[in-house]
């Protein structure tokens, strides 16, 4: 039904404009009587064997939704219902931010994958943490958090530990995000110094709290091997519990849409099929290298339940989706659950 009759309709539509009707129809549905439960049969596909344990927790399945859909918790039930066995939501700033101007989401359907150059607008950390207290769903919710825009890079740390504090009692992991393009200068906290300087804060203050959650690192795709190989030791040094791989990419290689068409669109990172190939790559590295020691959650271009499979292939622990959710519909988080069973 989704791809027949919602998908062609949602897709006249101005891309945020058709995610924001999609987010007021799935809450307004979700609250009539019976909605839920027929929901979960449609799409919640549950068996022992897809539960997993990873970085002490256990997940009911291995196929999550990625940061940027939910960026302010508005629907971890609802989306609880479609069949994931986690939500990550944000990315999340300390203090309100309206992002970045209008239009700031494309699609280029040629491709099946997205340019956005939102800007981590969201309502602040406050008002996500105040939606996941009132949540009814058992979820895991992972806390995608960032900083504000108009922070130097050099406070940058404490708007991390901002968020870890109103958020630990919320979520049941972090992840620090410094990959997005959209935010200026933010890609330059990956590297070491100041990648080090600012994990060392976050960590200290999480594990001063009750019950530290694991601390995970979103990296960008467009890394080079030196790069991931700091990237590795970071992580042994500040004791990360994982990382996500990836985020989206600035690069604009191998695209089917005209160059003229994408470039017409101005900055921002493309996430969706073309995103496929190397993040599996940069998957594959990073568990070849952490000898497999490092949990990865593997999210980049998996439109179908092959794509899935290639990731934990290479090596990941736990997937998100996003594009592919968005193009191929709630259908593919079941589609995949059942593959993985199957297999």
């Amino acid at each position: 039904m989704y791809k027949a009759l919602l998908k062609p309709l949602f897709f006249q539509l101005d891309a945020e404009r058709a995610h924001h009707l999609v987010f007021d129809n799935l809450k307004r549905a979700h609250q009539l009587p019976g909605t839920a439960a027929l929901l979960r049969g449609l799409y919640d596909f549950r068996h022992p064997a897809l539960e997993r344990e990873v970085f002490g927790l256990t997940f009911r399945n291995p196929v999550g939704l990625a940061a940027g859909f939910d960026k302010n918790a508005v629907l971890t039930d609802e989306l609880a219902a479609l069949g994931f066995g986690f939500v990550e939501i944000g990315t999340v700033t300390p203090r309100p931010q309206p992002g970045n101007p209008t239009p700031r989401l494309f699609r280029l359907p040629q491709d099946e994958a997205l340019v956005n150059r939102m800007g981590f607008n969201n309502e602040g950390a406050a008002a996500a943490a105040n939606r996941l207290r009132q949540r009814r769903s058992d979820i895991l919710i992972g806390g995608n958090i960032g900083k504000n825009k108009d922070t130097p890079n050099e406070q940058a740390a404490a708007d991390y530990v901002a968020c870890v504090e109103a958020l630990h009692e919320v979520v049941d992991y972090f992840v620090v995000n410094v990959s997005s393009p959209n935010t200026p200068n933010l890609r330059q906290l990956q590297e070491r110094e100041p990648l080090i300087q600012l994990l060392q804060q976050v960590q200290e203050r999480n594990q001063a709290l009750p019950r530290p959650r694991p601390l995970l690192l979103k990296i960008a795709p467009d890394l080079t091997d030196g790069q991931l190989d700091d990237i590795l030791l970071i992580a042994r040094e500040t004791q990360l519990s994982g990382l996500v791989a990836t985020n989206t990419t600035i690069s604009r290689d191998d695209l089917q849409t005209p160059a003229g068409q994408v470039a017409a669109l101005g900055a921002g990172g493309v996430s969706g099929r073309p995103l496929r190939r190397r993040a599996t790559e940069v998957i594959r590295y990073l568990h070849r290298n952490s000898q497999g020691q490092l949990p990865i959650i593997g999210v980049g271009g998996i439109n179908s339940a092959q794509d899935a499979q290639e990731k934990l292939a290479a090596g990941a622990s736990l997937l998100q989706l996003y594009t592919g959710f968005i193009y191929e519909g709630p259908s593919l988080v079941k589609r995949i659950n059942q593959a993985l069973v199957s297999a």
